[in-house]
């Protein structure tokens, strides 16, 4: 299921969703989003290491 905006308390947003049931989907807003950005190749060594 691709990403979507919503918005909170007037800020906007980014949700993620595993699909159509998922009852809760992982948001987000700028600020974290920005927060994930600036570490996304950590995160990405996080995946590959724990995803064996």
């Amino acid at each position: 299921m691709p990403a979507s905006e919503s918005e909170f308390k007037g800020n906007p947003m980014l949700v993620l969703s595993q699909g159509p049931d998922d009852k809760f989907p992982f948001q987000f807003g700028l600020k974290k989003a920005k927060l994930i950005l600036e570490n996304i190749d950590e995160i990405k060594k996080f995946v590959e290491k724990h995803s064996k």
